[in-house]
């Protein structure tokens, strides 16, 4: 390992050495041509030059990294760990060595777990971000500064969706040095960042690098939108700022992308302008207050985007409404597709739940979609999503007609039957699904490499209900004789609504 890593170092340093001396030679070939050729050639030579040279790295981060460091703070937790099970010693009551067993158990359980991470001071009063995994399940926390001081922190609010914490400390006679957030949406791919933290305890530990890409969705919550860099980040980075070159805060160190567990130049940081809308609530609240539409969305496939006579795969598409959630109330229905809403496109389905988590709760706000190829503009009110979930709301669903008997399609290569109380029982559907059910699906058919199951209830074929078989061989005969590639079907799978397109052989 060694080795190699020495390798890899000598092959950085000479690869920068390889450009700093391509450099020099460039300068002494654009003055030899100067001399020769006059200024126009030095004028060109600046302007093929310069993109190349806009934002050189600074000589040094050591103003920046001794500006920022006593903002940084190092997290320790501690957890009561119980010894679950029987003791398998007993002895009589009365016994000699009961005691001395029982003392000597004592000292063992319960242990205590201890964990390490970082954080940041945004106010003069204590307040301090860092990581929701860092100090979740946390019997105690303790915040130690860059000089050493440590203090007892409060837990103020945490968001598992977002993976963050605010805590507090008060600081008696110690002067906080508070940092801000910035605008991470200003940050741009190839811009300096500088990371401070905790990594494997070693407080005030600064690195550099650069931001690798915006916007990454690593499947952690709903509302991901991270920033990578390469910025080496360890165990205990996570809850750590990442700064941009103005000393703000543009990110949150979260993650790493490691199969060894050691930084491999692929880390992730929540970006400021979703971290501090979350931070905001948090301290406000001591919870989170999100908006709520009540819609479940799905992206858009190609094939969907042809059956819906889409030009394009924006957008989000909805696959189901809530009963009684705003979205219904608005007049939304499934098979919209949300281009727009409170003014903001939407060009990516994950962006979406962000947009509206972030929107005025109570308020009007216009949500612009697209049905049956016409705009249109609708007025929703947002309900608190965290009020929803305590309700029971988010488990409803919408509700349709039965239907009825058997329809074997050979085209399609798929068996539909009713849903009666025996195929209810037979594939676990509640009374509040409805429509035909799959029982039999052949083995390379159009219906199998779209993916459909057995036990899949369709509810809808292209834009029209089927409530009866009647209906769903109508429907389906209608979208093979429109000349249709697919043909796209909502389906309810293991109680929720998603659009699946299915290509016609």
């Amino acid at each position: 390992m060694t080795s190699h890593v020495g390798k890899q170092s000598n092959l950085l340093i000479n690869n920068r050495i390889s450009l700093f001396q391509a450099w020099q030679s460039s300068r002494h070939l654009a003055r030899h041509l100067a001399l020769h050729f006059g200024l126009a050639v030095a004028f060109l030579f600046t302007v093929v030059m310069s993109p190349a040279l806009a934002g050189d790295r600074p000589q040094s981060f050591a103003d920046l990294a001794q500006a920022l460091t006593p903002s940084v703070v190092n997290i320790s937790t501690s957890t009561l760990v119980n010894r679950d099970g029987d003791n398998p010693l007993q002895f009589p009551p009365g016994s000699p060595f009961e005691d001395f067993f029982e003392e000597f158990q004592d000292r063992d359980n319960p242990r205590t777990a201890q964990a390490l991470g970082s954080g940041f001071i945004i106010s003069a009063e204590g307040y301090v971000v860092t990581n929701n995994h860092v100090i979740d399940g946390a019997d105690a926390i303790r915040v130690t500064l860059h000089n050493d001081r440590s203090f007892d922190a409060e837990l103020i609010g945490r968001d598992e969706k977002t993976d963050i914490a605010v805590l507090k400390i008060d600081p008696a006679d110690e002067v906080l040095q508070p940092v801000s957030f910035g605008d991470s949406d200003q940050m741009r791919v190839g811009d300096w960042v500088l990371a401070i933290g905790n990594p494997f305890g070693l407080g005030g530990s600064v690195t550099a690098g650069i931001i690798s890409a915006r916007g990454r969705d690593i499947g952690s919550g709903p509302y991901d939108d991270f920033i990578q860099t390469d910025a080496s980040i360890n165990r205990g980075n996570s809850g750590g700022p990442l700064f941009n070159l103005d000393g703000e805060v543009i990110g949150i160190n979260t993650a790493i992308f490691s199969q060894s567990g050691g930084s491999v130049g692929i880390g992730f940081a929540i970006a400021a302008n979703l971290a501090n809308n979350v931070v905001d609530q948090l301290i406000d609240f001591g919870q989170t207050r999100r908006g709520w539409l009540g819609v479940f969305i799905q992206e858009i496939t190609p094939e969907i985007a042809e059956s819906f006579g889409l030009e394009d795969e924006r957008g989000a598409l909805i696959s189901s409404v809530h009963k009684e959630g705003p979205a219904e109330i608005a007049g939304i229905k499934a098979g919209d597709v949300v281009l727009a809403f409170n003014g903001k496109p939407i060009d990516e389905m994950r962006s979406l739940p962000r947009i509206v988590a972030e929107s005025a709760i109570g308020k009007p706000i216009d949500i612009v979609v697209m049905r049956d190829g016409k705009k249109l503009t609708l007025s929703v009110t947002l309900g608190v999503l965290e009020e929803a979930e305590e309700s029971g709301l988010l488990a409803s669903v919408p509700q349709a007609p039965d239907a009825g008997d058997e329809l074997n399609n050979e085209k399609l290569g798929f068996v539909l039957e009713q849903l009666t109380p025996e195929k209810r029982q037979e594939f676990s559907l509640g009374d509040d699904i409805n429509g035909v059910v799959i029982t039999s699906i052949e083995a390379d058919s159009a219906a199998d490499d779209a993916g459909l199951l057995v036990g899949d209830v369709i509810r809808r074929v292209g834009k029209s209900s089927v409530d009866t078989l009647d209906k769903a061989e109508a429907a389906i005969s209608r979208e093979m004789d429109n000349g249709k590639t697919s043909i796209v079907l909502l389906i309810n799978r293991s109680g929720r609504d998603r659009f699946m397109a299915i290509t016609i052989k």
